[in-house]
């Protein structure tokens, strides 16, 4: 692999802050980044579901208080995944990058 095809660290998490997972196709780890916008997703429609309960009960159609607790529970599970997820991916992202540098680096001085 030639130098000016190595993945650029810092492109590499940029795009994983955009979206989940771009990071790692960018490096060449395409099930990897796959993989994270899977799991993004997944964590997406759990938070949308537990918006839409929680909307539910507020706006008055339906009074069950269980629809509050398991809004707020698939909601808060939701939020989580999408930031351990994220935080996840951005650093993978740029720490693969780097890695793949510096062994280039390494092998060809």
């Amino acid at each position: 692999m030639e130098r000016k095809n190595l993945p650029n660290p810092r492109v590499s998490a940029l795009l994983s802050f955009f979206f989940n997972g771009l990071g790692q196709i960018y490096n060449g780890e395409i099930k990897k980044g796959l993989a994270l916008i899977f799991l993004s997703g997944i964590s997406m429609l759990v938070l949308i579901l537990g918006a839409v309960f929680l909307f539910y009960f507020i706006k008055g159609m339906f009074f069950p208080l269980s629809f509050l607790v398991w809004g707020g529970i698939l909601f808060f599970i939701g939020l989580t995944g999408i930031i351990i997820i994220g935080i996840y991916s951005i650093s993978d992202a740029y720490y693969k990058a780097k890695r793949m540098y510096e062994e280039y680096e390494r092998h060809n001085i």
